[in-house]
C-alpha cells in the first residue's frame, strides 16, 4: 500500500456564521466518556486569539479537563498571509505537533527553515524556540497539538521531526489486507516519545471489529470521508471536519461505510507509567 497511490484530502474549517433560518438541532454532544464537535460548530463565534500571534485566529478543540481528558490540548490554527509568531509557545515544558491541512507555513528551528504544505507534519520538542510564519498568499490552516512532556531519567528528549505523509507508506493492520492502515511519523518503539500523532485510514467497508477499550486518551479529527463510529454505548455518524474527543477507557469501534476512504488525524498518549500521586 503505497503512500502516493491516492491523492490525499484534508478538510479545513473556514468559519462564518449560521443563518437565522437555520435549524437549531445539531450533532454536537458532550458525555461523561466522549465529546463530538461537528464541523458546523466551528464558526466565527467560537474562535479565539493567542498572545504574540499576528493575523491569526484559533479554534480550540480540546484542553486538559479534570475528570475527562487531561493530557493534551488541540487547536486548529488559521494564519493569514504574513501572519505567525516569533514566540508561539509560551510554556517551556510543552512539546508540540503541527499538521497542515491547507495552505503553507514555514517553521524556523535552530537556524533552519522548514516549509510545510498540506500533509506536512512537525514534531517540536519542549523549549526548542521554534518560530512560525505564513509566507504564502493565502490563509494557512493547521492543527497544533500540545502536551506537557513527561521527562524520564535516562531518556533523552527526542529531536525535532519534519515530514509529509505523502512520503510515508502506511503500515497495514494485521489481517486487514491493507483496508485499515496507519501512517506513523514516529517509531512506536522510540520510548523518548510520550505521545503519538498518526493518520488512520479505512477503505470503504473496513471496520475496527471490536470495541477498543484502553487507557489512551484520544483526539480524532476527520480529514476525509465519513463513517459510523462507536463511542461508549452509542453509534455516531461522523464526517470530514468533525472532531471526536475520548477520555481514557471509552470503548470505540468504527464502520467505514464509504463511498470513499475514511481518514482521521489521531492523538494518543503513550509510553509512560501511570502517575500515582499528584
Amino acid at each position: 500500500m503505497e503512500g502516493r497511490m491516492t491523492e490525499q484530502s484534508y478538510y479545513a474549517p473556514k468559519g462564518g456564521a449560521p443563518l437565522q433560518t437555520q435549524l437549531l438541532t445539531g450533532r454536537a454532544v458532550f458525555t461523561e466518556a466522549y465529546a463530538v464537535i461537528p464541523k458546523g460548530v466551528m464558526m466565527d463565534i467560537v474562535t479565539s486569539f493567542l498572545p504574540f500571534w499576528e493575523n491569526t485566529r484559533v479554534w480550540i478543540l480540546a484542553r486538559p479537563l479534570s475528570g475527562f481528558a487531561e493530557t493534551f490540548s488541540q487547536y486548529i490554527m488559521e494564519v493569514g498571509p504574513g501572519g505567525g509568531s516569533e514566540r508561539p509557545e509560551l510554556d517551556p515544558g510543552a512539546e508540540g505537533v503541527l499538521f497542515v491541512v491547507e495552505g503553507e507555513i514555514t517553521v524556523e528551528l535552530d537556524g533552519n527553515t522548514h516549509r510545510l504544505t498540506p500533509g506536512g507534519y512537525a514534531f517540536l520538542p519542549p523549549s526548542s524556540g521554534w518560530r512560525l510564519r505564513n509566507t504564502g498568499s493565502e490563509a494557512a490552516r493547521f492543527h497544533w497539538i500540545r502536551k506537557a512532556y513527561e521527562r524520564v531519567d535516562g531518556l533523552d528528549v527526542p529531536e525535532a521531526i519534519f515530514a509529509n505523509e505523502k512520503d510515508i507508506t502506511p503500515a497495514p493492520m494485521a489481517h486487514t489486507e491493507g483496508k485499515w492502515a496507519t501512517t506513523r511519523f514516529v517509531d512506536p518503539a522510540d520510548l523518548r516519545h510520550d505521545m503519538h500523532v498518526t493518520i488512520v485510514t479505512f477503505e470503504p467497508g473496513a471496520v475496527i471489529p471490536f470495541a477498543e477499550t484502553h487507557v489512551m486518551e484520544h483526539g480524532l479529527y476527520v480529514l476525509e470521508g465519513k463513517a459510523v463510529y462507536r463511542l461508549n454505548q452509542d453509534w455516531v455518524e461522523v464526517e470530514a471536519g468533525d472532531f471526536m474527543w475520548l477520555r481514557a477507557f471509552c470503548p470505540q469501534a468504527c464502520y467505514a461505510g464509504g463511498p470513499g476512504r475514511f481518514r482521521y488525524l489521531l492523538y494518543k498518549d503513550v509510553n509512560r507509567h501511570m502517575k500515582l500521586t499528584r
